[in-house]
């Protein structure tokens, strides 16, 4: 593939390109969270399971939550969502080691360890759930 001044498209670049774009994603969503003020009545939530049941989900909170960390807002995204700030370093770091895994030439990657991890979130997601709605903490 020849570019137009004649020079060549590394061969990388499709390797990388999803990644590129991932981060841009992430940085995009930043952007636009530090921006964002999001309402408080669930008339305008994002959250299907608030509008059509009245009911809180497991991730009840996160969006508000992130938007407040984009914001630098810490204390307050923690009380919205307790694991939006671990969920949103992870994504990072999640990034970051995607990155460096393509980095090293053609090293075989394992899913087992990501698994591992959603299936962790999930987990968590549960229980935090499970306790919030027993001690009447959900966010609304």
């Amino acid at each position: 593939m020849s570019l137009s001044a004649g020079r060549e498209l590394p061969r990388s670049l499709p390797r990388i390109a999803p990644w590129l774009a991932c981060g841009a994603l992430l940085a995009a969503a930043a952007l636009a969270f530090r921006h964002w003020h999001p309402a408080t009545d669930a008339g305008s939530s994002i959250c299907l399971s608030r509008r059509l049941f009245h009911l809180p989900c497991p991730g009840c909170g996160m969006t508000r939550a992130f938007v407040r960390l984009a914001q630098g807002d810490w204390r307050a995204a923690f009380a919205l969502h307790p694991l939006a700030p671990f969920l949103g370093l992870e994504a990072v770091g999640g990034w970051l080691a995607w990155g460096a895994a393509l980095a090293r030439p053609r090293s075989p990657s394992s899913g087992a360890a990501l698994e591992l991890v959603l299936w962790g979130n999930a987990a968590a997601l549960l229980a935090l759930w499970l306790g919030r709605a027993a001690t009447g903490t959900l966010p609304w």
